[in-house]
């Protein structure tokens, strides 16, 4: 009876069972990641996989469920009692679901209407380089970057051309929120995207610091629904790139005894000595990753550790870094979530100056590393033609090697950043974020110069007692030690709504307030004297009195600035197609005069995405064809500001009819200074064809900065002296930029990609007000000479212009050097005058840059490469241009000269005079390099492995180089400043070369 009531009370109950099974499974991309917010129906039923990907809903065996996620090909499949795993293949609509980082928010890509290069984290880490800014170098059309391989240097970056001449031209950096000048202490592989906003439209969200460009860097965060752990390892070698061939000893004394008409130098020396081998090595390079991340219901996390460590291929430099990241996301509530970022940042160097490099190219191959008695050799020559300790001296440069053994200098530096965010859901429309983001420096620096010993090595005929003879009252050394420290912080607080109405109408808006803070930097140097020679006793404390000893003392500090900003932003997409964005910005600077210190930055963005049209339905071959347009206004506002400056003494007028001694102002103050503010108009098209294979981009741009500050003199009669600053001039930057990439996947095993860009940039000094410039001179050579200015006569000319004469060829019947004067005719070096036979001759920045890059997958094997030129540059041969008298000369020149018995020749006759800035050294940086060859091997690991991926890879880094230049490399960043070192090869660090071996592990 009870197995019957049993029975009966079942099948009463099957039916219902049946109908409300719970069908439970997970939605996986195809790397096995779990998908969030898929969309999972089952007839009238529907339901959302949560976090990790996961989803459970009602329906019975064999119902079809049907699984749809904007970006990924919907899935139907039939439903099953076990738990199902469903895998999702991404769209190839690419244009659909691409994101792109636009300041205080994220856009679609379809949907964004500004210029915007995103580029991949993988493509960031394939070059292994310390700086990610260097990476990206070729990968972005419109953005030129200027690297050096001098470890721990700051790459310069100048997008759509440079506006200012004596202002800041370093884009703006937004780090997770940030707003911090460099980039130097984020590890690469710590990057998930890195965007650069080009054009006004995308940019007038920034005001008045982005008239240089703003790069958006946003770091990873923890995924999965486990543990996940990577680690990287490489090591590598580095050598450089390029080798000047210089004379050799032999070579070099016949040339230089034309040059001085005699015999002082034997032509059968008994050293020949290679400056260049002596002072370099090869260089070594490590670093070492490993990251764990992860997430559960409610905490994402990320964690990293690296280290960097670099022996450089200049004897004696050596570098490392050692970086901590830790970013975390809390989802208190379902509306509330806060998101948290730290990182940790310790670098430590011991810098070798770089005139070493300029030394070794300039010493003469006679004079040995050391003489036979263990001294130092140096420049001087006996009766015998040889080098001597005694002798005649016959240059002034110092031994390369000396110079490297007695610098000795370290430095080391922390940073730290982090911020706070906090994300908080309204209404399900409207979202309220607040971020405050704090960054603390501190920096410290000693160097100890071994005075006297110094002072033997240059004199090895003298003795101890021969330096306290002659300097009774000097040092025996002198320590120098320096420290540095600032703090930065910002805070944002904005309100973001974003509702679809009618179905057609899709509206964003966000505005907020922010208030910047970059706080006094202060800077301690002291040098003193006499010290003791061992490190451990150079902090004493006690009742010792050092003041006598001395030296030097500089206690600077520099003002906090304080910016507040109002800020909006409108996006409106109309059925899929039309778009608007308009963007206002309101800022207000402590840099400047209350009566103008705020400024409005406005921009406007319009797009039609063209193939949502009904009449492209048909067209099969254009997948997607988007026009954009825009303008706006920036600003700029690290620019020079007024300086009022006092001079005192007896003549320094007091007032009334009396000159007594007092203080007078040297210098006047323009009250309206303010921020540099640039305009720019655009227009660009963004297509995708044949199923999205061919993919590009075409913009034209026009910016304008009108009121570019510039040193002016004063009015004569004023009785000041000193330059001021004044908003006088105006820059132009018209340019296109080209963007174009191929991929293809010929079958499941095998695929490749060709992609290219090219970028054109006219930079011009367009006008000036009716004023009279003070000139600023730079490209200095050390010997007198200089190679820039910038005065009136400037107007028409691109920015960073080379000031020198023009070579006009040698004298057949002398060999002397000729140069055209003002009136087209040739004269000697004694005739020419400075102020008016000087021309303009070109600029270090190029007139256009390209970028190439291709690659394939065939199973386990991955090989890519990259490729970076530039066209229209030129570059100033320094090192060479300053020979006068005893230097050694390269090897073309020692083996072609004038002489009576050589009319015909190459080169001039050797000279003993200091060689005037010409166009004689001014040469072509046009080069094209491959940045980048990758060829990476994924190893066959079994799913239940405890290494879940394993990937080894080799790499070159700028393997070949083509160029033009005759000196070591083109691309010289120096100073970073157009007006300085930059195009200039002196004292500059070689382009290197380097072989990398690697492993990712993924656990």
């Amino acid at each position: 009876m009870r197995n019957f009531i049993f029975s009966f009370l079942a099948l009463i109950l099957l039916p219902a069972y049946m109908s409300g099974q719970v069908i439970k499974g997970k939605v996986s991309d195809q790397n096995g990641m779990g998908i969030p917010g898929a969309f999972v129906v089952a007839g009238n039923v529907s339901a959302d996989t949560d976090f990790d990907g996961s989803f459970s809903i009602n329906a019975k065996e064999g119902d079809i469920l049907k699984i749809s996620l904007v970006g990924f090909e919907s899935v139907s499949v039939a439903a099953t009692l076990t738990p199902m795993t469903i895998i999702m293949k991404e769209s190839k609509d690419t244009a659909l679901k691409e994101v792109v980082v636009i300041g205080y928010g994220t856009r679609k890509k379809i949907d964004n209407t500004t210029a915007i290069s995103s580029i991949k984290a993988e493509e960031i880490t394939k070059t292994k380089v310390l700086n990610a800014s260097q990476a990206i170098q070729g990968k972005a059309a419109g953005v030129q970057v200027i690297s050096s391989d001098l470890p721990g240097s700051t790459p310069s970056v100048i997008i759509r051309g440079l506006g200012t001449a004596l202002g800041g031209r370093t884009p703006l950096y937004v780090v997770d929120g940030m707003q911090t000048e460099n980039i130097n202490n984020i590890n690469a592989n710590d990057i998930t995207s890195y965007e650069i906003l080009k054009d006004a439209s995308a940019l007038a969200i920034y005001g008045t610091r982005a008239a240089n460009g703003v790069i958006i860097i946003t770091t990873k965060k923890g995924k999965g629904e486990k543990i996940s752990v990577e680690i990287e390892s490489f090591a590598g070698m580095r050598e450089p790139l390029k080798r000047v061939k210089m004379a050799g000893s032999n070579k070099y004394s016949h040339y230089s005894n034309v040059a001085l008409q005699s015999t002082t130098f034997s032509q059968d020396q008994p050293v020949n000595t290679d400056w260049f081998d002596e002072i370099t090595r090869t260089g070594s390079y490590t670093q070492n990753n490993i990251s764990i991340s992860g997430a559960s219901e409610n905490i994402k996390y990320f964690f990293s550790l690296g280290n960097y460590e670099e022996k450089a291929v200049l004897n004696g430099l050596d570098y490392g870094r050692t970086t901590f990241r830790n970013n975390n996301e809390y989802k208190i509530s379902k509306k509330l979530t806060l998101n948290q970022t730290f990182s940790f940042t310790s670098a430590k160097s011991k810098p070798k100056p770089l005139s070493a490099f300029t030394n070794a190219y300039k010493q003469s191959p006679i004079v040995p590393v050391y003489f036979p008695d263990g001294k130092y050799g140096v420049s001087r020559v006996g009766d015998d033609g040889f080098a001597s300790e005694t002798g005649s001296s016959f240059n002034n440069v110092g031994n390369p090697v000396a110079q490297l053994n007695f610098f000795d200098e370290q430095q080391r530096s922390v940073t730290l950043q982090g911020g706070l965010k906090l994300d908080y859901e309204i209404i399900k429309s409207l979202k309220f974020t607040s971020q405050f983001n704090g960054e603390y420096y501190t920096w410290k620096q000693y160097n100890f110069d071994d005075t006297k010993n110094i002072w033997l090595a240059a004199n090895p005929n003298k003795v101890p007692s021969d330096y306290e003879n002659e300097f009774p009252n000097d040092n025996i050394n002198l320590l120098t030690k320096g420290r540095e420290e600032y703090f930065n912080w910002n805070l944002s607080n904005y309100l973001t709504y974003n509702k679809v109405f009618g179905e057609i109408h899709d509206v964003e808006l966000t505005a907020g307030i922010e208030t910047s803070v970059r706080g006094p930097r202060e800077k301690l140097t002291i040098a003193r004297k006499n010290v003791n020679s061992n490190s451990n006793y150079w902090s004493l404390t006690g009742d010792n009195d050092y003041e006598a000893d001395i030296k030097n003392y500089k206690d600077e500090v520099f003002n906090e600035t304080k910016l507040a900003s109002y800020f909006g932003r409108f996006q409106y997409k109309l059925m899929e197609r039309y778009l608007f964005t308009g963007t206002i910005r309101r800022d207000g600077s402590s840099n400047f005069g209350k009566d103008y210190r705020w400024g409005n930055f406005p921009a406007f963005g319009l797009g039609w995405v063209i193939t949502k049209e009904n009449f492209m339905e048909d067209v099969k071959v254009i997948n997607m064809l988007k026009l954009r347009g825009g303008w706006g206004r920036l600003g700029n506002q690290n620019v020079p500001l007024n300086n009022q400056s006092y001079t005192s003494g007896p003549n320094a007028y007091l007032g009334g009819s009396i000159l007594n001694q007092g203080t007078t102002i040297s210098s006047q103050i323009d009250p309206s200074l303010s921020w540099e503010i640039t305009e720019e108009s655009s227009v660009g098209l963004d297509f995708e064809l044949l199923d999205s294979r061919l993919k590009g981009a075409f913009d034209l741009y026009d910016k304008n900065t009108s009121n570019v500050i510039l040193n002016t003199k004063p009015y004569l009669t004023s009785g000041i002296t000193a330059a001021s600053p004044a908003h006088v001039g105006e820059v132009s930057n018209k340019g296109y930029e080209i963007s174009l990439r191929w991929d293809d996947k010929i079958n499941d095993d095998f695929s490749y990609w060709v992609g290219g860009n090219f970028s054109n940039n006219k930079n011009e000094l367009t006008g000036l007000k009716n004023v009279i410039l003070t000139q600023q001179v730079g490209g200095g050579l050390g010997n007198g000479q200089d190679t820039k200015m910038l005065d009136n006569t400037t107007v028409g000319q691109p920015l960073g212009s080379f000031y020198i004469y023009e070579y006009a060829g040698f004298d057949t019947t002398n060999g002397k050097m000729m140069y055209y004067n003002a009136a087209g005719e040739k004269v000697t070096q004694d005739a020419l005058k400075a102020g008016t036979d000087k021309k303009y001759v070109g600029s270090s920045l190029p007139k256009s840059n390209y970028g190439v890059s291709l690659g394939f997958n065939y199973k386990n094997f991955d090989f890519s490469v990259d490729g970076y030129g530039t066209n229209g540059a030129k570059v100033y041969n320094g090192k060479k241009a300053q020979r006068f008298s005893g230097e050694n000369i390269e090897e073309s020149l020692a083996t072609d000269f004038w002489t009576p018995n050589n009319l015909n020749a190459s080169n001039p006759a050797p000279f003993n005079q200091v060689p005037v800035a010409s166009t004689y050294y001014l040469e072509s940086g046009d080069f094209f390099r491959i940045n980048n060859i990758t060829l990476g091997y994924k190893l066959p690991i079994q799913s239940n492995n405890f290494i879940s991926s394993c990937r080894i890879y080799v790499n070159a880094i700028n393997p070949f180089i083509t160029q033009k230049f005759s000196g070591f490399s083109p691309e010289l960043n120096g100073d970073g400043n157009p007006y300085g070192t930059q195009g200039v090869e002196l004292d500059a660090y070689p382009t290197l070369r380097s072989f990398v071996i690697g492993a990712n592990l993924k656990f």
